[in-house]
């Protein structure tokens, strides 16, 4: 029988590693949402974070921490070709042919990691990444306090920005009807590739956020697209507060099943929860309350 202190333990860490999570499926989320594209590339942009920031402290020296606003914008900017070049011509012609280029983006992206980085295993070395911080029979690793403080307030920056300014009414207006946004003179165009570079930017945050946390490999972004998928089925298309509870619940419940069933099982009872979800209520448990 668990512990009270392991059990308590763990449900506090799965509470602030879901806030993490909430924040690499946001983009996921938004791309779905806004553009309707299943962005079977997302994971890479997210495992590019992860790899960013293991560039910038080897080379330079440079926190991660500090450099996340470099990271997200560099990543989010190399985004943007990849919308004009390979997804743009392909608007309008089915939903099959931009999903089937990002699964290749991704295969593309596996290999160029294991070129420049290597197939080992990495991980960004920080103290603080190994800091406990005890409180009562509660005790969670540093880094988790931290992650989840750096992704609520970019997952609260993002509501803002798509709630209270012009281009998060253009996007609002393209993810409701974009041929009707288009007719009152919207760029629709535009709205998405700065939404798809918002999505990777805000993958490559998490995945910033995850790499100091874990390690991670070339491979690993598939894992992580998977989980994502999970918390936007949970939250609903485009929902920055679902996301979010949809990430906090996930990584609740999969923190449960670790104690449970052991840590092997958390991913499968993620994956379950999914597949539940997806069957009974596929738009969402809080699709009704859209941001």
């Amino acid at each position: 029988m668990p512990s009270v202190e392991l059990i308590a333990s763990s449900l506090v860490s799965g509470f602030l590693l879901g806030g993490i999570l909430a924040l690499t499926a946001l983009g996921l989320s938004l791309v779905l949402g806004v553009m309707r594209l299943v962005n079977l590339a997302h994971g890479e942009f997210l495992i590019a974070g992860a790899y960013a920031g293991l560039f910038l402290v080897k080379y330079t020296g440079i926190d991660p921490l500090l450099g996340l606003v470099v990271i997200g914008g560099a990543i989010a900017l190399l985004a943007l070709p990849v919308h004009r070049f390979l997804l743009m011509p392909l608007a309008g012609k089915g939903p099959e042919a931009p999903m089937m280029t990002t699964f290749g983006l991704s295969i593309i992206l596996q290999n160029v990691f294991v070129l420049a980085f290597s197939a080992d295993t990495r991980a960004i070395e920080r103290d603080y990444a190994n800091v406990a911080l005890t409180m009562g029979p509660v005790t969670v690793g540093q880094i988790y306090v931290i992650g989840f403080a750096i992704s609520a307030l970019v997952i609260a920056a993002v509501h803002i920005l798509i709630a209270y300014t012009a281009f998060g009414r253009d996007l609002r207006a393209s993810a409701a009807d974009a041929e009707a946004a288009a007719t009152v003179g919207v760029n629709v165009r535009r709205v998405h590739a700065l939404t798809f570079a918002l999505g990777a930017g805000c993958a490559a945050l998490g995945g910033t956020l995850i790499g100091i946390a874990f390690s991670f490999t070339p491979v690993s972004g598939a894992t992580y697209l998977l989980t994502d998928f999970a918390i936007v089925v949970l939250g609903g298309l485009g929902n920055i507060l679902g996301t979010l509870i949809g990430g906090i619940t996930l990584g609740i419940l999969q923190s449960i099943g670790g104690v449970v069933l052991g840590d092997g099982y958390r991913d499968l009872v993620g994956l379950a929860l999914f597949l539940v979800v997806l069957a009974f209520r596929p738009q969402g448990l809080l699709a009704s309350s859209r941001s």
